[in-house]
């Protein structure tokens, strides 16, 4: 069953899909020296739709001809596996604790051409340990060799050190925030900290915002 929140699948000629098509362009081509290829999608300190954020924007990614692979990276409290309606057992975890899964990962199929999923797996009592680590750099490597693009989703980065110890690893972060509702000094908190590791910050999504406002980039 279709989840309502895939509003890219179920309206694809709504305005939302269409600003999730802009946003896909503007990620694209924000930097012909340093495209990007690896992307995180997070929040500042609650989940602000980053998730939903995130899948519909790989629907983009795959619906214009690009392999495309979506992570979650919330070894906390992971929701793309909710989202897809997948087996959460099969994740990244896996990658991190079998040697064998780095050339073969977890990867789930979608309804959509091009997309795949690899869902968080068994919860480690450890993350920020985990992202961070050299391990995740191979599978980082692993991935990009089988996608155009590799999307990931990560905790809020006040709520963990995740999300600043995997977006340095990555080409750029985007920040979502939920209108009337995401705290403006957390954002900027959550920018500062991001910058502070030189993860490159390359914009913020606004959702739930009127819809002249809506996207924002």
């Amino acid at each position: 069953m279709q989840n309502a929140n895939l509003i890219t699948l179920s309206q694809p000629r709504s305005a939302a899909s269409e600003a999730y098509r802009s946003l896909r362009t503007n990620l694209m081509f924000s930097s012909v020296e340093s495209p990007i290829q690896t992307l995180l999608v997070t929040s500042a300190a609650r989940d602000d739709q980053k998730s939903v954020t995130l899948a519909n924007l790989a629907v983009t990614f795959a619906q214009s001809g690009n392999r495309t692979i979506l992570v979650d990276a919330d070894l906390r409290q992971p929701k793309q596996h909710e989202i897809w309606n997948l087996d959460p057992k099969l994740g990244l975890s896996r990658m991190m604790m079998n040697d064998g899964a780095i050339g073969d990962p977890p990867l789930q199929a979608t309804a959509v051409a091009g997309l795949e999923i690899i869902c968080a797996g068994d919860l480690p009592p450890n993350p920020a340990d985990l992202l961070g680590g050299q391990r995740m750099n191979e599978i980082i490597a692993a991935l990009k060799q089988r996608a155009d693009y590799v999307l990931f989703d990560s905790p809020p980065v006040l709520a963990a050190t995740d999300a600043a110890l995997l977006g340095i690893k990555l080409d750029g972060v985007m920040l979502t925030v939920r209108a009337g509702e995401t705290r403006r000094d957390h954002t900027a908190q959550a920018r500062q900290a991001l910058e502070r590791v030189h993860a490159r910050v390359v914009g913020a999504v606004l959702t739930d915002a009127p819809r002249e406002n809506q996207f924002a980039y």
